[in-house]
Protein backbone atom coordinates (compact mmCIF):
# COMPACT_ATOMS: atom_id res chain seq x y z
CA UNK A 1 0.00 0.00 0.00
CA UNK A 2 1.33 3.27 -0.90
CA UNK A 3 1.83 6.15 1.77
CA UNK A 4 2.06 9.66 0.35
CA UNK A 5 3.12 12.70 2.50
CA UNK A 6 2.23 16.55 2.30
CA UNK A 7 3.84 19.08 3.00
CA UNK A 8 6.74 17.67 4.75
CA UNK A 9 9.05 19.39 6.63
CA UNK A 10 12.22 18.87 8.19
CA UNK A 11 11.03 16.61 11.12
CA UNK A 12 7.04 15.66 10.00
CA UNK A 13 4.85 15.69 7.08
CA UNK A 14 1.84 18.15 7.82
CA UNK A 15 -0.42 14.60 6.76
CA UNK A 16 -0.24 11.24 5.89
CA UNK A 17 -2.32 9.42 3.46
CA UNK A 18 -2.80 5.65 3.45
CA UNK A 19 -5.53 4.15 1.30
CA UNK A 20 -8.48 6.44 2.01
CA UNK A 21 -7.58 7.80 5.51
CA UNK A 22 -5.93 11.08 5.64
CA UNK A 23 -3.64 11.67 9.39
CA UNK A 24 -3.33 15.19 10.32
CA UNK A 25 0.18 16.00 12.11
CA UNK A 26 -0.77 18.24 15.42
CA UNK A 27 -1.18 21.63 13.23
CA UNK A 28 -0.15 24.69 14.62
CA UNK A 29 -1.14 28.58 13.98
CA UNK A 30 1.54 30.33 11.60
CA UNK A 31 1.09 33.39 13.63
CA UNK A 32 1.89 32.71 16.99
CA UNK A 33 0.92 36.60 18.15
CA UNK A 34 -3.10 35.56 17.74
CA UNK A 35 -5.30 34.77 20.29
CA UNK A 36 -6.98 31.18 21.01
CA UNK A 37 -9.97 32.44 18.79
CA UNK A 38 -7.01 33.55 16.26
CA UNK A 39 -4.59 30.94 16.04
CA UNK A 40 -7.83 27.91 16.28
CA UNK A 41 -9.01 29.87 12.85
CA UNK A 42 -5.48 29.79 11.86
CA UNK A 43 -5.46 26.09 12.50
CA UNK A 44 -8.43 25.28 10.91
CA UNK A 45 -7.67 26.94 7.43
CA UNK A 46 -4.44 25.23 7.64
CA UNK A 47 -6.65 21.71 8.04
CA UNK A 48 -8.85 22.65 5.24
CA UNK A 49 -5.60 22.90 2.46
CA UNK A 50 -4.33 19.63 4.23
CA UNK A 51 -7.17 17.93 3.80
CA UNK A 52 -8.32 19.75 -0.17
CA UNK A 53 -4.71 18.43 -1.21
CA UNK A 54 -5.68 14.50 0.53
CA UNK A 55 -8.47 14.79 -1.51
CA UNK A 56 -11.14 15.39 1.01
CA UNK A 57 -12.29 17.83 3.74
CA UNK A 58 -13.49 18.77 6.68
CA UNK A 59 -17.00 16.61 6.32
CA UNK A 60 -14.65 13.72 6.07
CA UNK A 61 -13.22 14.08 9.64
CA UNK A 62 -13.59 11.26 11.64
CA UNK A 63 -11.80 12.03 14.73
CA UNK A 64 -10.11 15.79 16.24
CA UNK A 65 -7.70 15.75 18.64
CA UNK A 66 -7.52 19.51 20.39
CA UNK A 67 -5.14 20.57 22.85
CA UNK A 68 -4.74 23.71 24.28
CA UNK A 69 -2.21 25.25 26.41
CA UNK A 70 -4.95 26.88 28.89
CA UNK A 71 -7.87 24.65 29.24
CA UNK A 72 -9.78 28.46 30.18
CA UNK A 73 -9.06 29.28 26.56
CA UNK A 74 -11.64 26.57 24.91
CA UNK A 75 -14.38 29.29 24.73
CA UNK A 76 -12.44 31.17 22.43
CA UNK A 77 -11.29 27.97 20.86
CA UNK A 78 -14.95 26.80 20.43
CA UNK A 79 -16.08 30.44 18.59
CA UNK A 80 -13.36 29.57 15.89
CA UNK A 81 -14.48 26.01 15.92
CA UNK A 82 -18.04 26.87 15.76
CA UNK A 83 -17.63 28.80 12.51
CA UNK A 84 -15.85 26.57 10.72
CA UNK A 85 -17.71 23.19 11.44
CA UNK A 86 -19.78 21.54 9.47
CA UNK A 87 -23.17 21.23 12.04
CA UNK A 88 -24.36 18.12 9.53
CA UNK A 89 -21.00 16.22 9.74
CA UNK A 90 -19.38 16.89 13.10
CA UNK A 91 -16.35 14.21 14.47
CA UNK A 92 -15.70 13.02 17.41
CA UNK A 93 -13.68 15.45 19.25
CA UNK A 94 -11.58 15.12 22.33
CA UNK A 95 -9.89 18.73 24.18
CA UNK A 96 -7.41 18.78 26.43
CA UNK A 97 -4.80 20.83 28.45
CA UNK A 98 -1.50 20.20 27.65
CA UNK A 99 2.09 22.18 27.93
CA UNK A 100 2.94 22.99 24.06
CA UNK A 101 6.06 22.90 22.59
CA UNK A 102 6.46 26.24 21.82
CA UNK A 103 5.26 28.51 25.15
CA UNK A 104 3.69 30.95 22.35
CA UNK A 105 1.51 28.36 20.86
CA UNK A 106 -2.14 28.44 22.46
CA UNK A 107 -3.74 25.44 20.28
CA UNK A 108 -2.79 22.91 18.74
CA UNK A 109 -4.78 21.01 16.70
CA UNK A 110 -4.63 16.64 14.86
CA UNK A 111 -7.13 14.87 13.58
CA UNK A 112 -8.38 11.40 11.27
CA UNK A 113 -10.27 12.14 8.03
CA UNK A 114 -11.25 9.49 5.66
CA UNK A 115 -11.13 10.64 1.44
CA UNK A 116 -14.73 8.98 0.27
Amino acid sequence: MTIKRLAPEERLSGASVCGNMVYLAGQVADDATLDAEGQTADILRQIDVLLAEAGTSKSNLLSVQIFLADISDMGAMNRAWDVWLDRANKPARATVEAKLADPSWKVEITGIAVIP
